[in-house]
């Protein structure tokens, strides 16, 4: 099976709601669906990395359940733009991967989302060193430090746009399976969603997957197992329904 270059995989943010992403992958892959494209924002954007370098569905699922927060972040002796460090990420890839690799040599297309403090505005990260894109889209203000780059001061692209599908496209998918996670926190002001999800819905050119996570612990680890599984379940209807209507087919 070959990747299939036309089609986008979009990741939303959440916290620990990103681990129901490991059971939608299994579930693609599973199926013979292999998107070529991937983007994402926090949560979405390491899924999506680690999709993105190569690793296969059973492997993200493994290292999802082996997750710990301070695999990304530890506590900063000087704090000043944030609580902790997030030098822990680029510790991490290079434990994994050997190097940090610049995102354009990728075996996938991957960008992460991000905002610039200074003008407002989403940023699209897909070159440079993958761990400067990682930090920077995962740095939740006043938790986590911005990370400077080219002049702006980059942080969590959920305050711009939580299910950055545009990106998907800008680096060009035509057609996109969108993972929304239902984030609690896209309520609070500093976070919102411009990607509607009733325009998805009716986009016939979107697979819209939402895994429900209601009454599941979103800041800590201990619901993990059942977060995958409701990725799976909630990839399993969404995908059997866009078969039925012959939206997605496999390639071979």
């Amino acid at each position: 099976m070959t990747d299939d270059p036309t089609l986008g995989l979009t990741l939303s943010g959440g916290g620990a709601y990103g681990a129901a992403q490991a059971g939608v992958l299994q579930v693609l892959a599973e199926r013979g669906i292999r998107p070529g494209i991937v983007a994402g924002t926090s949560a979405g954007a390491l899924v999506g990395a680690a999709y993105a370098v190569g690793f296969d569905a059973d492997a993200i699922e493994r290292a999802v359940r082996r997750f710990r927060w301070s695999a990304i972040a530890r506590w900063s002796s000087r704090p000043r733009w944030g609580l902790l460090d997030t030098h822990a990420v680029t510790d991490a890839i290079h434990r994994l991967l050997g190097r940090d690799p610049l995102i354009e040599d990728l075996p996938r297309r991957f960008g992460a989302y991000a905002t610039d403090l200074r003008t407002r505005r989403g940023v699209i990260l897909d070159r440079g060193p993958l761990s400067t894109a990682l930090r920077s889209t995962i740095a939740v203000p006043g938790v986590l430090p911005p990370v400077r780059r080219d002049g702006g001061l980059l942080a969590d692209g959920g305050m711009i746009d939580n299910v950055p599908d545009t990106v998907t496209r800008a680096l060009g998918a035509e057609r996109t399976i969108v993972v929304r996670l239902h984030a609690k926190w896209e309520n609070v002001r500093m976070m919102r969603t411009v990607t509607a999800t009733s325009d998805l819905v009716a986009d016939p050119t979107v697979i819209l997957i939402q895994p429900e996570m209601d009454r599941m612990a979103q800041w800590m680890m201990k619901d993990v197992p059942r977060l995958i599984a409701e990725g799976r379940r909630a990839a399993e209807t969404a995908l059997d329904a866009a078969h039925r209507d012959g939206r997605l087919q496999p390639v071979v």
